[in-house]
């Protein structure tokens, strides 16, 4: 994965993660992400502040926020053909922040799930928007 100082603002892995610089701080990329997930018809699910619970227990880490979201439309077909997709789904987003202070957005892409659990490539892609969602919202 790149990232840091001097790397692309994106980066898609062959371990069906892709990584995007975002433009903005943390907290408003969170919001920004949620705003336009909600805004393309689908759902947040849950937002777990990783750095929050870390600080819960006395420990200390940079900013790690995972979003879960989709839409039950679109993900349940995946999850019906491979039930072993629900692990991996609802999709999520880890906005977190590097050693530098710059803040990246993380996701998987479809490709994961198809290697992952077998799924058609087909049903895989339904998914692919989402991403493109994401990666708006966070370098606008």
């Amino acid at each position: 994965m790149r990232y840091g100082v001097g790397m692309n603002d994106v980066d898609a892995r062959d371990d069906g993660l892709v990584t995007v610089r975002s433009a903005f701080g943390a907290a408003e990329s969170i919001e920004r992400l949620e705003k336009a997930v909600t805004g393309a018809g689908m759902k947040v699910f849950a937002r777990i502040d990783q750095a929050a619970e870390a600080r819960a227990v006395g420990l200390e880490m940079r900013a790690a926020t995972v979003i879960l979201f989709g839409n039950p439309k679109g993900g349940t077909p995946l999850m019906i053909a491979k039930p072993t997709v629900a692990i991996d789904l609802p999709l999520k987003a880890l906005v977190w922040d590097d050693a530098q202070g710059a803040t990246w957005v993380t996701y998987n892409t479809p490709a994961l799930l198809v290697r992952r659990h077998g799924l058609d490539p087909a049903l895989a892609d339904r998914l692919a928007p989402a991403g493109k969602v994401l990666e708006r919202a966070v370098t606008a």
